[in-house]
């Protein structure tokens, strides 16, 4: 009897299609429209074992070099929370945001297109991304894509490696609105195993998005202040 023949399948890299270019033009005009804007951002996390939550409003800020400002306006809540769960975040995302080693491009990430779905009455097209390195910021998840302007929609999986030694998992869905052509964030959920605390969650939500077209470059631009 012959042996069996096994056939081997490369995995497709999807990275070359056009709606990938379309998304890499439209991220870098997304990043110059949200550069001097300010907007208001609302916090809400708990920590369900200890039955700790908190809420915080604040003003962030994006300077015209893409430094990144938080300026609370309220805080309610365990100090547990403000200072080990929301404030962490807040540094990580600001760090994320400021280093361009972590962009969704075809540099750090595969793309595999697994459809699209009609929503809000506009085609979405939809990739599966898996990172090509273990990097702090970097996912694994999917991508969703406005087909007409290549905006993203939705970013949505698992952090392949924490930005801390206090989180051991970190999963998020990333969602976001169009305004004029461009995406700017909507809504943020957040799950997190955090040493000695156990499980945070977070849901968050921005709104009152506000040009700053006179606004001066703050000398502590890259400081968050909580």
């Amino acid at each position: 009897m012959e042996p069996p023949v096994v056939a081997f399948i490369e995995a497709v890299d999807d990275a070359n299609l056009p709606i990938i270019a379309l998304y890499q033009d439209a991220t870098k005009t997304q990043q110059a429209a949200l550069r001097g804007v300010q907007m208001e951002v609302a916090i809400d996390a708990k920590l369900p074992r200890l039955e700790k939550q908190g809420r915080m409003i604040l003003l962030q800020t994006i300077s015209k070099l893409g430094k990144i400002t938080n300026k609370v306006f309220d805080f309610k809540g365990d100090d547990t929370i403000k200072s080990e769960v929301i404030a962490r975040y807040l540094e990580a995302e600001r760090d994320a945001r400021e280093t361009g080693e972590i962009a969704i491009s075809p540099v750090n990430y595969k793309f595999r297109h697994k459809g699209s779905i009609e929503q809000n009455g506009q085609r979405v097209e939809l990739f599966q991304i898996t990172p090509k390195k273990k990097r702090v910021g970097l996912f694994k998840g999917d991508l969703w894509l406005d087909a007409k302007t290549g905006m993203p929609v939705r970013e949505s999986g698992q952090l392949v490696k924490t930005p801390s030694i206090f989180l051991k998992k970190v999963e998020f869905t990333r969602d976001y609105e169009l305004h004029d052509g461009i995406a700017i964030p909507k809504h943020i959920v957040s799950k997190a195993d955090v040493r000695l605390f156990g499980s945070a969650e977070l849901n968050i939500n921005y709104s009152n998005f506000a040009k700053q077209e006179s606004a001066e470059e703050p000398a502590s631009a890259s400081v968050a202040h909580y």
